[in-house]
């Protein structure tokens, strides 16, 4: 019986002693792998992040612009355009976008950053140029809240851009390159809102605080980008732009109603806007002046030409905060000098330049008065081809202060008959676009714009830097033409 037992006993250890070496030679079971997974939650082209419940986007664009007689690459051929061998027969530009979304819901709701991005490759003016990054959103969203760089509470949802692609209308706000701001955003339901924002002014809404005492008749065309003197808004920053909106967003269409309250903070009145060498604190300065903007913006869809066809139209106003109206791409950012061809002198020259304050040293800041519109519509003839037509205006009006203070400049000027700074830019434009698949699309656009100025007579003046000599020019208006034609694959 002992010896049955010991048999037991050993075969029973023998068989748990090969067990556990078998064990021991099984590999490690793995762990399970993450899947991405599709989030349905915020529409298409959403993806839960591996390991977390953030769900991401990733998009973009890469584009390809040639266009015919600019010297930049959507803006138009403003200031300074010498309409000689210094004007480019065409520019260039090759472009990739890239934007990443992500979103989190949360028991305040969802929390969402976005980050958009271009690296572009552009020849204009006979030189190459990189531009490594140019970053145009980067923002938070939590709560109603918005903070960092995002399209301007004050824009439209169109921004610049109501049925064009060109990049230089006037008429409107539209900083489609984003700007800082922190926002808060009440939605009320049934499509209606409303939004408070504090935003930053001295990236894209400074127009210019300009010192025009001692500015010389040459140099209304010297430098289309400080013709009527010195910029002092080397002063700083003081305030940030305080901007109010309202919208109703429904199936019909859209209308909002904006508002903003600018700060113009010049420096000191003598040696104002050169860097390190700014005037002395002894100099003396003028007062801070806030200037104001209204927009009203329509949209309106479902109309009976055919689905999808829509017309946006929006109207502004300024006083003393001119970027609302001349947004930061149009027209060289409200400075202008055209050359064109003239039967009375060696040739005609066209002026414009639209700060938000002038001021002559001793004396207070005269704020700039501006109004405009623009507006579009689009039809599509098929799923697979558009066509739009688009326009823009906007007045720049001086006050009587503003203009002393300027024309006192040029009397010495014998033949100039009339010293007015007031104009006007006109635009009109039309665009054709094919998709032949989803996603690429081919697009031909034509814009044409004229400038009127106010100012007669014959003006002696030189640019040297454009090849212009300092002999007599006849004061008239100027028209240019801007052809593109762009490739775009959207992902």
């Amino acid at each position: 019986m002992k010896m049955i037992k010991s048999l037991v006993l050993g075969s029973a250890a023998g068989l748990l002693a090969m067990s556990g070496a078998q064990a021991a030679d099984l590999p490690v079971k793995a762990k399970a792998v993450e899947y991405v997974k599709v989030c349905s939650l915020y529409g298409a082209g959403f993806y839960y992040i591996p390991g977390t419940d953030t769900c991401i986007k990733l998009g973009g664009y890469l584009r390809v612009d040639v266009l015919g007689n600019t010297n930049s690459d959507d803006t138009g051929n403003i200031g300074p355009y010498a309409n000689n061998r210094y004007t480019n027969a065409y520019t260039w530009r090759s472009r990739e976008d890239l934007n990443i979304d992500t979103r989190t819901a949360t028991e305040y709701g969802v929390v969402r950053t976005f980050w958009d991005a271009t690296f572009s490759w552009t020849t204009g003016d006979g030189v190459a140029q990189s531009d490594p990054v140019g970053l145009y959103y980067a923002f938070i969203q939590f709560a109603g809240f918005t903070m960092g760089k995002a399209i301007s509470q004050f824009s439209a949802p169109w921004t610049a851009y109501p049925a064009n692609i060109f990049d230089g209308l006037v008429g409107g706000g539209g900083d489609v390159t984003g700007v800082n701001q922190f926002s808060y955003t009440a939605d009320f339901g049934q499509g209606v809102s409303a939004t408070i924002s504090a935003q930053d002014q001295s990236s894209y809404y400074q127009a210019g605080t300009y010192n025009v005492s001692g500015f010389t008749a040459a140099g209304l065309a010297a430098s289309p980008l400080a013709i009527y003197g010195t910029n002092g808004i080397a002063g700083g920053t003081a305030a940030p732009d305080i901007v109010g909106m309202i919208r109703v967003d429904q199936a019909w269409g859209l209308f909002q109603a904006s508002g903003a309250a600018h700060l113009n903070h010049a420096g000191y009145y003598s040696g104002i806007g050169t860097g390190l060498t700014s005037g002395l604190e002894t100099a003396g300065h003028p007062d801070d002046v806030w200037g104001w903007a209204g927009q009203l913006a329509l949209s309106i869809k479902n109309i009976p030409t055919g689905p999808g066809d829509t017309i946006n139209i929006q109207a502004v106003y300024t006083d003393g905060a001119t970027r609302y109206n001349i947004q930061d791409l149009a027209s060289q950012a409200g400075a202008a000098a055209i050359y064109g061809g003239s039967s009375v002198a060696y040739q005609s020259l066209g002026i414009g330049f639209a700060p938000d304050t002038v001021f002559g040293t001793g004396t207070s800041q005269q704020l700039v008065q501006t109004w405009g519109m623009r507006g579009g519509y689009t039809h599509n003839w098929d799923p697979h081809w558009a066509s739009s037509i688009y326009g823009a205006y906007a007045a720049i009006n001086y006050n009587g202060a503003s203009k002393a203070l300027i024309c006192a400049n040029v009397a010495g000027q014998a033949l100039l008959t009339t010293c007015n700074p007031d104009y006007s830019i006109g635009q009109l434009g039309f665009t054709t676009s094919w998709t032949p698949v989803k996603g690429l699309s081919f697009t031909g656009d034509v814009t044409w714009t004229q400038l009127s100025q106010n100012y007669a007579g014959l003006l002696t003046a030189g640019n040297t830097a454009i090849g212009k000599p300092n002999v007599a020019y006849e004061m008239k208006n100027q028209d240019t033409v801007l052809f593109m034609l762009r490739a775009q694959r959207n992902w």
